[in-house]
């Protein structure tokens, strides 16, 4: 890559392709020779294309270096995901199907899930109609990664360092999850101490697997591992072969929900494991992060000012600054995101707030049958909560 920067009348080749380094004008001039290594220190990787050292500088950077907030309505922009979105006329969302009260498919073929409601909150959001997606299968992120067809996936991903850093950004965290245990109800264990030499059930080979080992180590513990597969755990529990079974909770809310007799069963409190789950879209797809941040922001918004599904038309009309910001009717908040201003009003009524998302697919009104704990608004003890929409 050839990156020049004019020095009054001189034009010095700083990076030619090919070759090393050359400073010909400096050649003979100390003082040119440290101006010009003082210019190459400051400079580093950026261009300064036929300006002068007085000239005002333009950063080149490339479609994958967007700084945060960038529309691709900008002048000069490629054209982004969320124009991408429109043309096709549908979002397409990537989930994983298979586990109750976070993505399923009936008979019909029709989705439900808190992950599913998130996809069709985005939707309405951009189309006005949560209606308009299309899922499509993501069993992992590399086949995410692979399919660009896909703009988002929703599906209990757990945010983390290393993922990020395969070119992804995780939205905000939409479910606050984490490893436990799940045990007869008639077992005395409270804590995970209590489950000290008792024989625990765990799917070979996985994070699950690894999270218990560790943490009974680390706790001094005795640990009496068995492993199993998922289809044998309400017969190994029944007959006693196993007197636990750790997995996430939303895993365990999940297996309880689909049992003979999910009242026999509870799930400890206590976690081993810290796992927020978000959705996750790719890094050059800015436009959409940001649709997916303030979608989920909104829905936590909304429950913390009162504003429902079914309340959400005359709310509209209350003098309240606050919620007039958040349903549009104060504009400007859907022009910075690329949107029509009623936006999460269009989101709200057709989705819902989070407490509802939450309480319709995993909620203790649910089969999963899961308190809000963590899941909880700020205000009630939980750590959910969103920053100002203004």
């Amino acid at each position: 890559m050839r990156r020049t920067v004019t020095l009054g009348k001189c034009l010095v080749n700083c990076y030619p392709r090919g070759g090393a380094r050359r400073f010909p004008a400096a050649r003979n001039n100390p003082g040119a020779a440290a101006l010009v290594a003082v210019l190459v220190a400051l400079l580093g990787g950026f261009t300064l294309r036929g300006q002068s050292l007085g000239a005002p500088v333009t950063w080149h950077r490339g479609p994958e270096n967007l700084p945060p907030g960038f529309q691709a309505g900008t002048p000069g922009a490629a054209p982004g995901r969320l124009a991408l979105i429109r043309r096709r006329g549908v979002l397409v969302c990537g989930v994983a199907p298979g586990v109750a009260g976070f993505a399923q498919v009936d008979g019909q073929g029709r989705y439900s899930g808190l992950d599913v409601d998130v996809c069709r909150a985005v939707a309405a959001a951009i189309f006005g109609s949560a209606d308009k997606v299309r899922y499509e299968q993501a069993a992992s992120v590399e086949q995410f990664r692979a399919a660009r067809d896909i703009d988002l996936v929703s599906r209990r991903l757990t945010w983390s360092l290393q993922r990020e850093g395969m070119g992804l950004l995780f939205g905000p965290v939409i479910f606050y999850d984490g490893q436990s245990f799940l045990v007869p109800a008639k077992q005395p264990a409270q804590t995970v101490r209590q489950l000290s030499n008792a024989r625990i059930c765990v799917v070979a080979g996985g994070l699950n697997e690894s999270n218990l080992t560790l943490y009974f180590r680390s706790h001094a513990l005795a640990l009496r591992k068995v492993l199993v597969q998922t289809a044998q755990l309400e017969t190994e529990l029944m007959a006693g072969r196993c007197e636990a079974f750790t997995a996430d909770v939303s895993e365990l809310a999940s297996l309880r929900s689909v049992m003979k007799k999910p009242d026999d069963f509870r799930i400890l409190s206590e976690l081993i494991s810290r796992e927020p789950l978000a959705q996750v879209v790719r890094q050059s797809d800015i436009d959409l992060f940001n649709i997916l941040r303030w979608t989920i922001f909104a829905m936590i918004d909304a429950e913390s000012l009162g504003v429902t599904s079914q309340n959400v038309a005359e709310m509209a009309k209350r003098d309240d600054p606050d919620v007039k910001r958040l349903l549009g009717v104060t504009p400007g908040n859907g022009k910075a995101l690329g949107l029509d201003e009623a936006w999460s009003y269009h989101i709200v009524k057709a989705v819902g707030n989070y407490g509802e998302v939450y309480e319709r697919n995993v909620g203790m009104g649910s089969p999963s049958k899961l308190a809000r704990g963590l899941n909880a608004l700020w205000s009630a003890g939980g750590l959910m909560f969103a920053p100002p929409l203004r």
